[in-house]
């Protein structure tokens, strides 16, 4: 069978027991980097053999690990940080498992966008989690077509790019859009700064951005109700 195991984002505490007796019971583990898997591996004692499995990789060497699977072995597959399949390299590996009836197994345990989400104080009940934006095909098309978007919205960006894509959403989603940027999540310097869209933006432009970043924006529907109540009281005043 093939285990997804979520490894922690930042936090070597964040791992569960359970990942441990998991990595310890297989035959193999794939990794995203072997370098960064190794330090993880090392800081729990465990040794099993390691192997690459990466997004330059993938397209080549899934059918490979899903005959081994069929005839037998036990995998575990890891990323670099968080669960696998979440921005990360799995799907490939999953869907061919699922098409052969190989059993693949999810276990619980970190993701970053999670707790941005939650301590992000912006609604919850229904959000829509978009990932990476695209980088320059498509992006347009897809700023416009999330302006509307009602639910809350979760993205991944890099620190790099941060600044240029709050400034992008001030266009495309108006500049009192609410937000939250969750900074090094689970780390010393672990950082959520809230505000509108452009207050963050004015925030992050006056300093040198790192670490990984989780975006959560207000969805369009907020502000619809947030309109709705201002005409309410202003009718009531009148």
């Amino acid at each position: 069978m093939l285990y997804l195991v979520p490894t922690p984002i930042g936090n070597l505490a964040d791992f569960t027991f359970r990942a441990v007796e998991v990595l310890k019971s297989v035959d193999v583990i794939l990794a995203e980097d072997t370098r960064t898997s190794s330090k993880l591996l090392q800081h729990y004692n465990i040794s099993k053999p390691i192997s690459p499995y990466h997004q330059h990789n993938e397209h080549k060497v899934a059918a490979h690990i899903a005959d081994q699977l069929a005839a037998g072995k036990t995998f575990a597959l890891l990323t670099d940080a968080g669960t696998p399949g979440v921005s990360d390299p799995a799907f490939l590996l999953v869907r061919e498992c699922v098409q052969r009836d190989i059993r693949v197994e999810c276990l619980p345990g970190a993701t970053a966008f999670v707790p941005a989400l939650v301590n992000s104080g912006l609604p919850m009940n229904r959000f829509t989690f978009e990932g990476f934006l695209p980088l320059k095909k498509g992006r347009h098309t897809f700023l416009t077509r999330l302006s509307t978007e009602e639910r809350t919205m979760v993205f991944y960006e890099s620190p790099m790019r941060l600044v240029k894509t709050l400034t992008e959403m001030m266009e495309y989603f108006g500049e009192e859009r609410q937000c939250c940027v969750s900074r090094e999540l689970t780390k010393m310097f672990e950082e959520n700064k809230r505000g509108t869209l452009r207050q963050v933006r004015d925030y992050f432009e006056q300093k040198a951005v790192k670490g990984e970043i989780v975006l959560v924006v207000e969805g369009a529907a907020v502000l619809k109700g947030k309109a709705k109540r201002g005409e309410e009281n202003d009718e009531a005043e009148d």
